[in-house]
């Protein structure tokens, strides 16, 4: 079976860096980590949602990963910034990431993004992240998600 092309380039840059996963496409969109857990068959909270903010001073993008269950307090972060945090609309999205809102993965961006991670996720053995689209997933330790993104860890709530 083959992948949809922005799912292939997530799979294609696993193997470059050299794990192991498999790109899993969906039967049903996965836009939102209630979508994706259903579709997957696994806890809300091992989903590890993307969410990119821009950051208004620095005007530059940050990658939030968060636990599926997890509401980003967006004023803590903020505030540990000392920045103030923006909404980054589907253009901005695509233009940082090079994917469409919905199927952002935790690597294979143009250029190096901040990443934050929620500290919720490292409690899990395997957690899932985005592949490229909407319908395309992969199944990763939280450990391997820090060192795929060189990511800080965070609470987020």
């Amino acid at each position: 079976m083959s992948l949809k092309e922005s799912a292939q380039l997530i799979q294609n840059r696993l193997k470059e860096m050299g794990y192991p996963h498999i790109v899993k496409e969906l039967p049903e969109n996965a836009r939102t980590a209630q979508e994706a857990a259903d579709a997957i068959g696994c806890e809300v909270a091992r989903i590890a949602k993307s969410i990119l903010f821009r950051l208004k001073g620095a005007d530059r993008p940050l990658l939030v990963i968060a636990s599926g269950v997890n509401r980003i307090n967006e004023g803590k972060i903020a505030a540990l910034l000392q920045d103030e945090l923006g909404k980054a609309d589907a253009d901005y999205v695509r233009k940082h990431t090079g994917f469409v809102i919905g199927g952002v993965p935790p690597l294979g961006h143009p250029g190096p993004i901040s990443t934050w991670i929620d500290e919720d996720l490292l409690q899990y053995e395997e957690i899932w992240a985005a592949a490229g689209h909407p319908k395309a997933v992969f199944k990763l330790t939280p450990q391997e998600l820090l060192q795929m993104t060189n990511g800080k860890v965070i609470n987020v709530k």
